[in-house]
């Protein structure tokens, strides 16, 4: 199966396969790396939000890149992206819409740890089914649709050929877990979800870089108990669960999306490698 490059055509997501479309949305996200870096070395600040959570001008710059091409080449899918809803721009979503986060850990980008990701995902029925995420300052790409990949591409290149995409596969737990937690957002209940389990392990980590850690079997569980929005984790939800994953919430049912009422606020999940770890571990 060929690329299929953002910038030459659009694409018909009801004849394409979930693969091709995590593939053009990969396309669609490592065109927004070049000016993510630009920003990150020029030093550029931040400002807040009226929700206090801080923003720069590598979000807004990302977000109008990520945009565009979305218009390109999935024209006729409402896209739903962080900015855009900060600044108070509603959009009316349906079955099947795009969610983007144009730049997920800020405060990584701001302490300049190198841990933030570029992320676009496509939903459908509630659940996200094709996705791809971009570590610019690591030049790692995860995508995935039917499968999962990754790639290392250095910014300001183009997705190579499938030849060059490697496979990844989430692991079989271990009798002692990798477990992950958020870098930025510790909190209590994180706490004592991960002191129930055979932790072997415990690695911090920012932004959905979590999600692609434990699809590419170096990780076993990653518990949020903390607020996120449903941009913050599409695209890793779906390379996830392409790569054998799951994410559920705290009922055991698959992290929903495109929630009743327009609200995109996720409750708490926990992501997993192995599904039967999931149902142990509940």
């Amino acid at each position: 199966m060929p690329p299929i490059h953002a910038e030459d055509r659009s694409i018909d997501p009801d004849r394409a396969s979930r693969d091709a479309i995590a593939a053009c949305l990969a396309e669609v996200a490592l065109a927004a790396g070049p000016a993510v870096m630009e920003v990150y070395a020029s030093g550029g600040a931040a400002h807040s939000k009226s929700d206090g959570s801080p923003v720069t001008l590598a979000d807004e710059r990302a977000e109008a890149i990520i945009c565009a091409r979305l218009a390109q080449v999935l024209p006729a899918i409402p896209v739903v992206a962080e900015e855009m809803t900060a600044a108070g721009r509603q959009v009316a979503i349906g079955d099947r819409f795009l969610l983007v986060d144009p730049l997920d850990g800020t405060k990584e980008f701001i302490t300049r740890n190198g841990e933030f990701t570029i992320n676009v995902a496509l939903v459908e029925g509630g659940r996200p089914v094709a996705g791809a995420v971009y570590a610019p300052a690591v030049a790692r790409l995860w995508f995935g649709g039917e499968r999962a990949f990754v790639c290392d591409i250095p910014v300001g290149s183009s997705l190579p050929e499938p030849a060059a995409w490697r496979p990844i596969r989430a692991r079989a737990a271990p009798a002692g877990l990798v477990a992950l937690a958020s870098r930025s957002h510790a909190d209590a209940e994180t706490e004592a979800f991960l002191a129930r389990l055979p932790v072997a392990e415990r690695r911090a980590a920012g932004s959905s870089l979590k999600f692609c850690l434990v699809a590419e079997g170096a990780a076993d569980v990653y518990p949020r108990f903390g607020p996120t929005m449903e941009w913050d984790t599409a695209a890793g939800d779906a390379v996830l669960r392409a790569a054998g994953g799951v994410v559920r919430d705290v009922s055991g049912a698959p992290l929903p999306y495109g929630k009743a009422g327009g609200s995109l606020r996720n409750g708490s999940f926990v992501a997993w490698g192995d599904a039967a770890a999931a149902d142990r571990f509940r």
